[in-house]
């Protein structure tokens, strides 16, 4: 196989419990994350004389900083094999969003490799790989639902039986995840938003990133407040550190009305995907 095209697949938080702060500086962590039908980026792989990488977003790097480069190479020296391959990136989930696209595109990297190569390496051996690049990169790798714990690199997948449609609103504002986690532990509520957890189905739905991040971005608070309190919303949360909103929806022809209504009253600018199970 010289030619190989695959589509790492955004996620959210349905939960996301910090349950402490780890002596290596990082935060001890319980969450529940569902990969998103419909929104994926794209990796293209074709044999090539060296290694490049190339990407269609202007602003993302193409150098050994970029998580499909480190990826490539880590490869490379577990499996003593030659990846000689270039690869077109192409963007589709947005950066900065609490979405997980960049892991994502790491963890398909590993995934296919894998097959190009024909060596073989089980999941949870790619896992332990991904985990030494990022955190929440080996979710990816399993491509289910799962549950995520220690820092995020223990993966439990799991059979979620999923099927309410999910509406995403992402402001042009970027979050960092660090940034998100260091104020965690001083952080306070804002008056007038809704912090507790909901239920949909025999899923409890919460984020304690909100505090902190709704703290400095208030539109973002604002932005779930209002959609919690729409009648086509079961209930809505950010994802991850954010910038994402997400509205879990009674059903899939309620998505225009809510789009149109919220880019009206709150933001024009929004970006919005809504996904079905």
């Amino acid at each position: 196989m010289s030619t190989l095209t695959i589509n790492p697949p955004a996620k959210i938080n349905l939960s996301l419990k910090i349950t402490h702060k780890r002596e290596d500086g990082f935060h001890g962590l319980k969450t529940l994350v569902l990969p998103l039908p419909g929104l994926a980026d794209e990796l293209r792989f074709e044999s090539a004389e060296k290694f490049t990488l190339h990407c269609d977003t202007p602003g993302v790097p193409t150098d050994q900083s970029n998580l499909v480069s480190r990826a490539l190479h880590l490869f490379e020296k577990n499996t003593g094999e030659e990846a000689r391959y270039r690869i077109t990136l192409k963007k589709r989930i947005p950066h900065g969003a609490g979405l997980g696209g960049g892991s994502s595109d790491a963890a398909s990297t590993f995934l296919a490799l894998n097959r190009l190569t024909g060596t073989s390496v089980p999941l949870s051996r790619l896992a332990e790989w991904a985990g030494q690049l990022g955190s929440d990169i080996p979710l990816f790798i399993y491509e289910s639902a799962s549950w995520c714990r220690g820092k995020g690199e223990i993966v439990e997948p799991l059979n979620l039986p999923w099927t309410y449609p999910i509406l995403l609103f992402k402001p042009r504002f970027l979050i960092s995840t660090p940034w998100a986690y260091s104020r965690w532990s001083n952080s306070q509520q804002i008056p007038g938003i809704s912090y507790t957890p909901t239920k949909v189905g025999e899923i409890d739905l919460y984020n304690d990133l909100e505090r902190p991040v709704f703290e400095k971005h208030r539109f973002l608070g604002e932005l779930k407040q209002f959609l919690l309190e729409q009648p086509e919303t079961q209930t809505s949360m950010m994802s991850g550190s954010g910038s994402t909103i997400f509205a879990v929806l009674r059903d899939q022809k309620d998505a225009a009305p809510l789009i149109e209504r919220t880019l009206k009253e709150l933001d024009p600018t929004l970006w919005t995907h809504l996904s079905i199970f």
